[in-house]
């Protein structure tokens, strides 16, 4: 029994390398790559529900075209609005992008929070340009057929558009947030 070895006397267990395990844990060298996630997911996601947006109101429009020349410059709302969906992404990707540091200053609770911002901001985008397609396709070419469906559009358009302000709204609050 005397001759139990208590972790506390071994020779790496001392109070140095003790503060550098912590160290190691709250900033690990992977630590920025979670940031970095981030950075690109905000604007990749984003991008690609604005791009989905644009094509497929896009079609709509060409649509629309062959049967009423005139309403061109008025369809083009739709392909506007999926436009402004990759800007919420690249305001949030430059601010997370401005805080991502090297690995012995960013912490992974930090990187993790960055993380989520620029998924918050990249889904809810995708979402975003999912439905302005959607809606923008299908009410631009009905426009065409009846007139006074066009501020029904528009309202469904800009429900649609919020959705990409609502993912930009919180990850620019998790960007705030303190970890």
């Amino acid at each position: 029994m005397g001759s139990e070895v208590s972790w506390k006397s071994t020779p790496f267990m001392n109070d140095d390398n003790n503060a550098a395990i912590k160290e190691l844990v709250q900033y690990p060298p992977y630590g920025p790559f979670y940031g970095i996630m981030g950075v690109s997911a905000a604007m990749v996601l984003s991008s690609f529900g604005a791009a989905y947006g644009t094509a497929i109101s896009g079609t709509g429009i060409a649509a629309t075209a062959v049967m009423r020349p005139e309403l061109i410059m008025k369809s083009i709302i739709p392909i506007v609005m999926a436009g402004i969906i990759a800007i919420y992404g690249l305001v949030v990707s430059v601010l997370l992008s401005g805080k991502v540091n090297s690995a012995a200053t960013y912490s992974i609770a930090e990187s993790y929070v960055h993380l989520a911002a620029g998924l918050s901001v990249g889904m809810c985008g995708l979402a975003s340009g999912y439905a302005i397609g959607k809606v923008g396709d299908v009410g631009v070419r009905n426009t065409a057929l009846q007139p006074r469906l066009f501020i029904g559009m528009i309202l469904i358009l800009i429900f649609a558009e919020v959705l990409g302000l609502y993912g930009m709204i919180v990850a620019i609050y998790l960007y705030t947030k303190d970890v």
